[in-house]
């Protein structure tokens, strides 16, 4: 009797090995153990595996992930909204939803819970897509490593928004100065950078009224 590795028996069959693990927890296919503890899969179970039917007619399973930057738009509802919208977005479509994870974070912050979260269930093969708003939602920047890994554990991301709502460019605007307020500090020490940050801040303060301003005379035109 042939038997395959998790990595070929995988490969055979199209998916991510995480999904030969996930599939094991749920039942749908009982692999060989060898005495040191690695999976081998056996072709009779693999064809009986395909041929059932079971994959073909499994709803996907999804996670959404939503994030605003500060608790003053969480306040205002713009994270639930948000979130509502990926919720129909994956009714629409027929998806599951495994889990709903959410941060009231910057997009710079590398040590958001919902993110680990994220991460730690497409490690574990819990889920095939993310579904989130549009890309800066997910990393402002290093995007593209985290669409990677996601990639290598078998997770498709899925991106609903065609374009980013008008608050975003503020967010972009402090991100960045958020950026260079810290290479300043870095730079100039603690009393230099203190100043250049305090500048940094007026910047800011300024870039919120444009914004306003400039919202409502669009409302007005």
């Amino acid at each position: 009797m042939e038997l395959l590795t998790i990595s070929k028996a995988a490969k055979k069959l199209g998916v991510h090995p995480n999904s030969l693990r996930n599939w094991e927890k749920r039942g749908l296919i009982k692999p060989v153990r060898l005495p040191g503890g690695q999976r081998r899969y056996s072709m009779d179970e693999l064809n009986k595996l395909l041929q059932s039917g079971q994959l073909t007619n499994e709803q996907e399973a999804v996670v959404l992930y939503a994030r605003v930057s500060t608790k003053k738009q969480a306040d205002a509802g713009n994270l639930e909204r948000q979130m509502e919208r990926l919720r129909q977005y994956a009714k629409e479509n027929g998806f599951i939803v495994r889990a709903e994870f959410a941060d009231v974070a910057s997009g710079l912050n590398q040590k958001r819970r919902g993110l680990a979260n994220v991460l730690k269930l497409a490690e574990q093969g819990e889920y095939q897509k993310l579904i989130i708003e549009y890309p800066d939602r997910l990393a402002r920047f290093g995007y593209g490593y985290i669409e990677r890994h996601l990639r290598y554990c078998g997770v498709e991301i899925i991106t609903i928004a065609e374009k980013e709502p008008e608050d975003a460019q503020s967010e972009l605007v402090k991100d960045l100065l958020s950026i260079v307020t810290s290479f300043s500090a870095r730079l100039y020490g603690a009393r230099g950078g203190k100043k250049v940050r305090q500048g940094f801040r007026e910047l800011i303060a300024g870039v919120e009224p444009d914004e306003k301003a400039a919202k409502e005379q669009k409302e007005n035109d």
